[in-house]
């Protein structure tokens, strides 16, 4: 089965979001900095958990940052997570925070 969902910056709330219908099935929580986005939290409602939407979500919101020239500072460990199974995203990671994924 696959579901339709729409992805958005939720500029007024600090949120990146996937939407199913009218419903946010999932958000990332991020603080506007300078050069940055700093995620804080990501969620995905209980109903929508198991559907690869966080990852879905995740690759947007970095993809965005990376269109915008921006930098992304993983604060959450979803954003984290992701990044590290994603290397090809590193380099939107900001330049201190990037240590935490070199081994």
């Amino acid at each position: 089965m696959t579901t339709d969902a729409t992805l958005q910056d939720n500029a007024e709330r600090h949120r990146f979001e996937l939407l199913v219908g009218e419903e946010v099935a999932a958000y990332s929580e991020y603080n506007v900095l300078k050069n940055a986005l700093l995620f804080t939290h990501t969620e995905v409602l209980p109903a929508h958990e198991g559907k690869g939407f966080g990852s879905r979500l995740v690759a947007y919101a970095l993809g965005q940052v990376r269109e915008r020239g921006l930098h992304a500072i993983p604060a959450c460990p979803f954003v984290a997570a992701y990044i590290r199974k994603h290397p090809e995203m590193l380099d939107v990671v900001s330049e201190e925070s990037r240590r935490a994924f070199v081994r």
